[in-house]
C-alpha cells in the first residue's frame, strides 16, 4: 500500500468516526426532548398542588347544642376535586359522632333544628362518604377520644364555595350528631345536633 493510499484510509476513517459520534450526539437530543416535555405535563400537577395557598378557605365555629359542652371549629379550603373540611373538636363525649353539612345557615335553635336537612341538591340517598351516590354534606363521623378531643380531614368530592352555586357550601351548616353515622336511611341514625356552625 503506498503512502498515498495510507493516507486516504486514514482520512476516511477519520471522517466515519466523526459521523458516527455526530449522530450520536443527534441520537440523543430527542432523548432530551421527552425530559422537557414531561417536564411541561408536569407542571399542571404542580399547579394544582400549589392552587390550595391561594384556594378559598372559610372557618367556622362550632357552638355547642342540645345542652352540649361541645366546641371547636371547621376550616373548609377548595380545591380541585371538592371542599376540603378539617374539623377540629373539643369537649366532646368518646366515641364516633356523625358529621354532615345541613341545608341552611341557621343555627340559631337551641336544638340546631334550624339547619334544616342534610344538604343534598342532587336527591341522593344517604350513605357515609366511600359510598355512591351520597349526600353532598355526607361527612361520615368524627372519632373522639378518651379526653374529648377528635380530628376529621375528608374532601367532599364536588362541593365548593362559590357564591350562588347550586353545590356550595356557603349559606349551609356543619352539624355534630349524639351518635355515630351507620350510613342507614333517611339520615344516618346520628340522633340528636350537639353542634352547630354556620358556614359563612
Amino acid at each position: 500500500m503506498s503512502h498515498r493510499q495510507l493516507v486516504r484510509l486514514v482520512f476516511a476513517s477519520t471522517s466515519l468516526v466523526l459521523v458516527a459520534c455526530g449522530g450520536a450526539q443527534k441520537g440523543s437530543e430527542p432523548a432530551a426532548t421527552p425530559t422537557a416535555a414531561a417536564a411541561d405535563s408536569a407542571a399542571p400537577g404542580d399547579a394544582t398542588a400549589a392552587a390550595p395557598s391561594g384556594a378559598k378557605t372559610v372557618e367556622v365555629n362550632i357552638q355547642p347544642k342540645s345542652g352540649s359542652s361541645i366546641s371547636g371549629k371547621a376550616t373548609l379550603t377548595e380545591t380541585a376535586d371538592g371542599v376540603k373540611v378539617v374539623l377540629a373538636l373539643e369537649h366532646m363525649p368518646p366515641g364516633e359522632h356523625g358529621a354532615h353539612v345541613h341545608e341552611k345557615g341557621d343555627c340559631s335553635a337551641a336544638d340546631g333544628s334550624s339547619a334544616g336537612g342534610h344538604f343534598n341538591p342532587a336527591g341522593n340517598p344517604h350513605a357515609l362518604p366511600a359510598t355512591s351516590p351520597h349526600h353532598l354534606g355526607d361527612l361520615g363521623n368524627i372519632t373522639i377520644d378518651a379526653g374529648g378531643n377528635g380530628h376529621l380531614d375528608i374532601v367532599a368530592t364536588g362541593a365548593n364555595l362559590k357564591d350562588g352555586d347550586p353545590n356550595s357550601f356557603l349559606g349551609r351548616s356543619i352539624i355534630i350528631h349524639e351518635k355515630k353515622d351507620d350510613g342507614g336511611q333517611p339520615t344516618g341514625n346520628a340522633g340528636g345536633r350537639i353542634g352547630c356552625g354556620e358556614i359563612h
